[in-house]
């Protein structure tokens, strides 16, 4: 077997996600030193094979309604460039890859944060994701268990608006990855969950989301605790490009009807990545000073 339709099947593309896994120790200046980046770059590689394991069993129980998908076809489990078995022999693997990185290198804490989300995802593509709004809600939960997981890894706990403010930002990008879904008209053959939603609840839920998001972003900004832990009060300043980015996205998303995949647009829109540069040095530049 060609070894170019495995590695699409574990979407390495999308391991640019688990640099969420990373995010505590950005947010921990006080933990900057080699061990702790050693431990928060395996924590991150741990979370890589894990989540490739993920899309590996999640294609595999998708393989027959992802050929009625226009682009999802083409993906190696539903187009046959990879027999069924060889796909779930690919998923073992990553999965013990990802177990002894975890067990061997890594905190007992960070072990149970990575197998949770395994077992989350596991319940996720076998039943879940077929129940409208938790399938969303599940999307999310999965990205804040990126975050513990890195928090864990270097020997802190994330607080409670790294938490919010992730959940709510991955699950506008699940809300707008479901629009794409009605947009493009797939049929509830292909997602179950589909019949649950329509573009005036869809619509209405991300301006919703949004708006918790960018108000939950400046709370967090302006806490009296934030300011004291990093000794500025200037962190406000970030907001310009917090906002910039989820409007754009929500540009991309209603007016521009491509919100099919987020990180496909997170690598190619320009003004998506300036936003993002931008908050991350504007960022680093008042904590770091």
């Amino acid at each position: 077997m060609a070894l170019s339709p495995l590695i699409r099947l574990a979407r390495p593309r999308q391991w640019a996600k688990n640099a969420f896994v990373a995010a505590p120790l950005f947010f921990t200046p006080a933990a900057i030193d080699p061990v702790h980046v050693a431990r928060a770059a395996l924590a991150v590689v741990a979370f890589c094979f894990v989540s490739s394991a993920v899309y590996v069993l999640n294609d595999y129980c998708d393989r027959a309604a992802d050929r009625e998908h226009p682009e999802k076809r083409h993906r190696p489990l539903a187009s046959g460039e990879v027999a069924p078995a060889a796909g779930l022999a690919l998923g073992a693997i990553l999965l013990l890859i990802a177990a002894v990185l975890s067990v061997a290198f890594m905190p007992g804490d960070f072990t149970l944060a990575a197998l949770a989300y395994f077992g989350l995802n596991l319940l996720y593509s076998f039943w879940l994701k077929q129940i409208a709004i938790l399938d969303v809600l599940l999307i999310a939960a999965g990205f804040v268990l990126r975050v513990v997981a890195g928090a864990l890894a270097i020997g802190v706990f994330p607080t409670v608006w790294i938490i919010v403010c992730t959940g709510l930002l991955a699950l506008f990008l699940a809300l707008a990855k479901r629009r794409d879904d009605l947009v493009k008209m797939l049929s509830q053959s292909h997602r179950a969950s589909l019949a649950g939603y329509n573009l005036r609840f869809i619509d209405a839920s991300l301006a919703m989301v949004l708006g918790a998001l960018l108000v939950s972003y400046v709370m967090y900004t302006t806490d009296a605790a934030n300011i004291q832990r990093w000794g500025t009060d200037k962190l406000y300043l970030t907001t310009p490009f917090v906002a910039g980015g989820v409007l754009r996205y929500l540009q991309i998303t209603l007016v521009e009807e491509r919100a099919g995949s987020p990180t496909d647009i997170a690598f190619t829109d320009r003004f998506l990545i300036l936003t993002l540069l931008g908050w991350v040095v504007t960022f680093a530049a008042l904590i770091y000073r």
